[in-house]
């Protein structure tokens, strides 16, 4: 079936609902999400949103503590706006009915700001730990009550249509829509728009060990960059310090802010050690942070380390831990009395589809936003809390760009040939799908993980090159899933990963390599590539 809008936008976390709620007012938005729409990050977020909203805190604090965290990488212009137009969207979100912890009971009064890891203030603004949660469902209610607003659930995009291979030469490259598979008919549609927007989220599942959703598969990444849209410092993978170490958990985040409120870090025999390789202790930068556990790891033999904050009022842990008290409860683990089991996990990618402050891309009619985009208010290392943050001020923005966008050209939509499955017949081995996706998740951690090593790089490279075109045959043999689209795209992801770790001859944020342990002004630049280059 072909279906036609002005907005494609998709994946449905933070960043989509608030662009397609703001451009329905403009046009009419397709919303296409790979499971049930508050499936996302988003969803998932404990922490909160950073934003200045104290009388003591200040515009100039919070863009200094980006900066640093970023490691010289950060675009200060970025930076600069994001915070700035912070606290207006905070205001939006209230409006919108979300309600944030106050200091009072109920949910109003003054707003109940938290501290996280990096921040000089407090300045993260929270719904107990279940942030996501809550701003999610809000969006979604706006989001299903706006009749200019379509949502199509369980359905994934395969490839976006560039104008030079679907409609004819072309001297700038453009997007109009894409090809999306239902996962319940196991047919694909075509999904004709004239602004298409990437929102599809992080890439946590390239890693075995992620506090990532299992829709965390670098979609859009991989989409765009087989379109020919420029990607950025791809090498700059997060790994949250402090995901759940249990056999049962598969990936239970235990929030930053735990550490915020005052929780250690301990080792087995209960010696606190963070103050050793920072002076902020446990609420160092996160890089710092998962670094340090990963080092005592490899030190001890350990397959864990322990964060405690039972030194608290158990009242105080329940009231402000709500969810994560219950869950760690549901594995038999008191946090009132005791300490939580923890390890590093892949969290967040700071690199991705590079964009402008309005969330364009290097391809006309492309925008992408969210954990997606690579905006430049990253750098090398995010802050805590500034993910959600972006994502709502740059959705803002795209959204103004893209209804300028709209309005100023009338290009009629161009003919998109139907799908074809060119004598693609149903694969009776999909066993070759699991036994890929195992090898790359497997071979990312041990090689492209918290510590890297220009041996380690050229093994993984190896692997990836062997790999993606065992995929390439398997996709263009066999009839497409769901299962081999993601594994397609997660395989692409780990390239994009690879090949920038490998080009960076320092260590900085995010990227550590053992080889060249040091800073080097000489890399003080993004790394960009593009299927073009």
């Amino acid at each position: 079936m072909e279906y036609k809008t002005d907005f494609l936008v998709i994946g449905s976390g933070i960043a989509g609902l608030s662009f397609a709620i703001k451009a329905a007012r403009t046009g009419t938005v397709a919303i296409i999400t790979k499971r049930m729409a508050r499936e996302s990050a988003t969803y998932y977020a404990q922490g909160g949103i950073a934003s200045v909203l104290d009388p003591k805190d200040s515009f100039e604090s919070h863009i200094e503590d980006t900066l640093v965290a970023g490691a010289g990488l950060c675009n200060k212009e970025i930076v600069e706006k994001v915070v700035r137009d912070g606290p207006a969207m905070i205001h939006e979100l209230i409006e919108l009915g979300v309600q944030f912890s106050s200091k009072k009971d109920g949910g109003t009064g003054e707003l109940n700001l938290g501290k996280e890891g990096g921040h000089s203030e407090r300045r993260i603004v929270h719904a107990k730990d279940i942030t996501g949660r809550v701003i999610e469902q809000a969006l979604l209610d706006a989001v299903r009550s706006n009749p200019n607003i379509k949502v199509y659930e369980d359905v994934i995009a395969v490839d976006l249509f560039t104008h030079s291979k679907f409609a004819g030469p072309t001297d700038t490259e453009e997007v109009w829509g894409a090809y999306a598979l239902d996962k319940q008919s196991n047919v694909v549609h075509t999904f004709l728009s004239r602004i298409t927007v990437l929102a599809t989220g992080g890439a946590g599942k390239v890693y075995i060990y992620t506090s990532n959703p299992d829709v965390a598969t670098g979609d859009g990444i991989a989409m765009a960059y087989r379109s020919g849209a420029e990607i950025a410092n791809m090498e700059f993978m997060q790994f949250h310090p402090t995901c759940l170490y249990h056999p049962d958990a598969k990936n239970f985040l235990i929030t930053e802010a735990l550490r915020g409120e005052g929780a250690k870090l301990k080792l087995k025999d209960s010696t606190e050690f963070m103050s050793a390789y920072h002076e902020r202790a446990e609420l160092a930068p996160r890089d710092i942070v998962a670094r340090a556990i990963d080092f005592e790891l490899k030190k001890s033999g350990d397959e864990c380390v322990y964060l405690d904050i039972s030194h608290r009022d158990a009242g105080f842990i329940k009231d402000r831990f709500p969810n994560i008290y219950e869950r760690c409860l549901e594995y038999g683990i008191d946090i009132t009395k005791e300490p939580i089991p923890i390890v590093p996990a892949a969290h967040y990618i700071c690199g991705g589809i590079k964009t402008d402050a309005d969330g364009r891309s290097s391809i006309k009619r492309l925008y992408a936003i969210g954990e997606a985009a690579s905006t430049g208010l990253h750098g090398a290392n995010r802050l805590a809390s500034n993910s959600l943050l972006e994502a709502l001020v740059i959705a803002d923005s795209a959204a103004e760009s893209a209804a300028r966008e709209l309005k100023r050209d009338s290009s009629e939509l161009p003919a998109i040939p139907k799908w074809e499955t060119r004598g693609a017949v149903t694969s009776d081995e999909a066993v070759v799908i699991s036994q890929n996706w195992d090898e790359v998740r497997r071979f990312m951690w041990n090689y492209v993980g918290i510590v890297r090593s220009n041996k380690r790089l050229e093994r993984a490279r190896r692997r990836i090159a062997l790999l993606e075109s065992e995929i390439n045959e398997y996709y263009w043999d066999f009839r497409i899933t769901a299962d081999l689209l993601e594994l397609r795209n997660i395989a692409t992801v780990a390239k994009l990963i690879i090949t920038c770790a490998d080009t960076r001859h320092e260590s900085r944020g995010l990227h550590y390599n053992i080889d060249y342990p040091e800073k080097d002004t000489d890399f003080a630049h993004d790394t960009v590539m593009s299927s073009g280059n």
